[in-house]
């Protein structure tokens, strides 16, 4: 019966140590991903700066004064709807 015992004991120890090494495991892995959305979310900021600076020039440009003419005519084209919502 001892024996029996024993073994037992080591099967629950062994396998306690394989739910600590499991559970550490998983938390370095939502650490990490964690930082990693992190990180993503500074380059997509980055990003949208850089696109609003890029607006921003693109409005406030004063194109005449760049060399262009202004158009000698419009001409409107109907078109379907482009939207995903079809």
């Amino acid at each position: 019966m001892v024996p029996f015992c024993i073994g037992t004991v080591v099967v629950l120890l062994v396998m306690y140590i394989g739910l600590i090494a499991t559970v550490m495991s998983y938390a370095a892995l939502t650490v990490e991903f964690s930082q990693s959305v992190k990180n993503n979310e500074s380059v997509v900021a980055v990003l949208e700066g850089r696109y609003l600076e890029a607006v921003a020039r693109i409005t406030a440009t004063d194109y005449l004064a760049e060399g262009y003419a202004l158009p000698t005519a419009k001409t409107f084209v109907r078109a379907k709807s482009a939207t995903a919502l079809r």
